[in-house]
């Protein structure tokens, strides 16, 4: 299993996360390469991949921001591929991520997790995540009239 920071977009990354996002959430509109493109390379953003026999089989991204009580960051859109579950790419990203947050003096990862993804969430708890005594809320903009 190797993991690479992604930088720069190729066609194959953009082939491989067309695959990927719908088994995130088949509600998810795949992103362009234009788009993929300005993740990789955003100033607040790790794009991190894992690639099994130069086979692109799961991704994360990690963002992070800096605020008065910290810098703190989020682990989005984890993802393996159905095919290559139970290899580790997921434990692999996770560490990744988390390694590159020390690296850059976050003080605190975030993430959140359907309910419905049990082996998620036992990776998240096994890597040491554990559920926070708070509420989650959101509120859509991009609908707004």
């Amino acid at each position: 299993m190797e993991i690479r920071r992604i930088q720069e977009i190729t066609d194959d990354i953009a082939a491989a996360v067309a695959q990927l996002v719908p088994q995130l959430s088949p509600r998810l509109a795949v992103p362009t390469r234009e788009e993929l493109q300005r993740v990789a390379a955003a100033s607040g953003a790790a794009f991190f991949t894992a690639w099994m026999q130069e086979r692109m089989v799961g991704m994360l991204t990690l963002v992070w921001y800096d605020a008065v009580s910290g810098r703190k960051a989020w682990i989005e859109d984890v993802v393996t591929d159905g095919a290559a579950r139970g290899c580790g790419a997921g434990t692999a990203l996770v560490r990744a991520a988390l390694a590159y947050a020390r690296q850059i003096g976050v003080s605190q990862v975030q993430l959140t997790s359907s309910p419905a993804r049990q082996a998620a969430r036992a990776l998240y708890r096994k890597e040491g995540f554990s559920e926070a005594e708070t509420t989650l809320f959101v509120r859509k903009t991009d609908k707004e009239k």
